[in-house]
């Protein structure tokens, strides 16, 4: 069995273990940002629109928006690669883990290799939960795709 956080897998159902490093989805980034400035254009146009706001005037809020949404596409777009090691179990849902070093990753996937190989081997490593939006299931966990999947019910 893998344990990672409280989740078990059993070897003989991975189908797929790599260690590599996550780009970060620049694309999207630049994506949101138009979305969002889009909808800071939109809310402007309909209270300047209402007359509370003239032509000639100002908003602060409106800037204050702006400058918080260029911030948050520069914080994106400079954003380093993440080191990951995804399991794939042959249901296609994948885990994810992190640590700092994609060679730690390395180590880890060759003992997982070797573990479904020999199923009496043993080994013991902690490793950090991904910062993702979706699908986060307990402490060290992302699971993406399966069927009928229902995440870890404790």
């Amino acid at each position: 069995m893998l344990w990672v956080g409280t989740a078990a897998f059993p070897l003989h159902n991975i189908t797929r273990v790599e260690a590599y490093k996550r780009q970060p989805d620049r694309g999207a980034a630049v994506l949101r940002f138009l979305k969002w400035f889009a909808v800071a254009v939109v809310v402007y146009a309909v209270i300047s629109a209402g007359g509370r706001v003239s032509a000639g005037e100002g908003n602060p809020v409106v800037v204050l928006v702006l400058i918080v949404l260029a911030v948050y596409l520069l914080r994106e777009l400079f954003e380093k690669p993440k080191p990951m090691l995804d399991i794939e179990m042959s249901s296609g849902s994948t885990v994810s883990v992190t640590l700092p070093s994609v060679d730690e990753l390395r180590h880890i996937a060759g003992l997982i290799a070797r573990a479904i190989d020999n199923p009496a081997a043993e080994f013991s490593t902690v490793v950090q939960q991904i910062t993702s939006n979706t699908n986060n299931y307990g402490p060290v966990i992302t699971m993406n795709g399966g069927r009928n999947n229902r995440g870890i019910s404790l």
